[in-house]
């Protein structure tokens, strides 16, 4: 996946208001690692019907920063989770890696 993070909607939909974009981010960069954190350790723990609803809170995220592709693999990991299927995890966790190397970078 040769996606990369970026703020390009997020700075569409501030309009140019950058304190709505300083909040926006802030609350990413405040959700998003205990979300991924919440995953792991679901997934650790074998609750994969939780995994699922953490994936879910997760994809919205994937698409504001503008990773479509990763959305779309967030909307069919989130599927799979609900019915015992893992397969996607290693995909996943890369996608979350590239996301918090990307929150931390912008911080």
């Amino acid at each position: 996946m040769g996606e990369v993070p970026n703020l390009n909607y997020i700075k569409e939909i501030a309009g140019g208001n950058e304190e709505f974009e300083k909040k926006f981010l802030a609350i990413i960069q405040a959700e998003f690692p205990k979300e991924k954190e919440d995953y792991l350790k679901y997934l650790a723990d074998n609750e994969l019907e939780e995994s699922a609803k953490v994936v879910h809170k997760i994809k919205h995220k994937l698409g504001i920063l503008g990773l479509n592709n990763a959305y779309k693999l967030a909307i069919k990991h989130e599927e799979g989770l609900k019915y015992g299927d893992e397969k996607l995890n290693s995909d996943f966790e890369e996608v979350l890696n590239k996301v918090e190397e990307f929150i931390l970078k912008i911080s």
